[in-house]
């Protein structure tokens, strides 16, 4: 019995392990007061860089080395097939969530997005910004981004997260998630529309990718067998906790079915 207790705790305490990736929190609201800083380092409201408008939010920071600028550039080549009108139609900001990253690091990755989106777009229509007194994290939370600091033995830092648009209306409310690297202008042209009106829609696909599983000499996705493990690891445990259970039953009714016959027998 004790061991099934603690193949029980185990399994808790798997479960409540909080993962990495995205805890959807449609139709919540963003806190519109956060402060951030922007590509020119002035200091900016989220309410003001939303400027009432449905908003495409991105959560990445710009010396990631995996997944951020293929989402980054997918995005700039999408906006620039977008059949709506920037700045007038839709607002996007990409937030860092780097603990150490500046404006001028922000300014130099907003350039480089705007020149790759391939026709003349309105710059103050997409902002890069750095939080201020943990403003990334909160704004993070709020829409339910997790992600986990890295430093390797050389002391470099990194971040594991996953690659999602947050569509927010212009009031400030969740109301669409968009997984993945690659999107299609017409899904993201449906999602700020559905924004523009509050409409909150369910996600139909998770195809959540990790920072870590990049390899940027490469250009392409390494497959991590630790999850895989870990998966497998977890449904083992769970298996043999099962098996367990019903061994203990079987016990429990063998002992029975013999005091049945001793009182027969008595």
């Amino acid at each position: 019995m004790g061991k099934i207790i603690l193949l029980f705790s185990l399994l808790i305490t798997f479960l409540n392990a909080v993962p990495l990736g995205i805890e959807e929190k449609l139709g919540k609201m963003v806190p519109l007061d956060l402060t951030f800083v922007n590509e020119k380092s002035e200091r900016v409201t989220l309410k003001k860089l939303m400027d009432g408008k449905p908003t495409i939010l991105t959560l990445n920071y710009f010396r990631c080395a995996g997944i951020c600028s293929p989402q980054l550039n997918d995005l700039a080549k999408t906006l620039g097939k977008l059949e709506l009108a920037e700045n007038t139609d839709y607002k996007v900001i990409t937030v860092s969530f780097a603990e150490n990253e500046t404006p001028a690091l922000a300014a130099a990755k907003r350039k480089n997005q705007l020149e790759s989106i391939g026709r003349q777009y309105v710059a103050d229509a997409w902002h890069f910004v750095i939080g201020e007194n943990n403003s990334s994290g909160k704004l993070a939370d709020s829409v339910g981004f997790r992600y986990e600091k890295t430093v390797s033995m050389t002391g470099k830092t990194d971040y594991i997260h996953s690659a999602s648009l947050i569509i927010l209306s212009p009031e400030g409310k969740v109301t669409r998630y968009l997984y993945g690297i690659t999107q299609a202008p017409i899904d993201l042209k449906m999602a700020i529309y559905e924004a523009s009106n509050g409409t909150v829609r369910p996600t139909i696909a998770k195809p959540l990718l990790f920072c870590y599983s990049y390899d940027p000499e490469a250009k392409k996705y390494i497959f991590q067998w630790e999850k895989i493990a870990g998966i497998v690891m977890l449904a083992m445990v769970f298996g043999f906790f099962l098996y367990l259970v019903k061994l203990g039953r079987k016990e429990d009714d063998r002992h029975m079915t013999q005091d049945d016959n001793h009182k027969k027998e008595s």
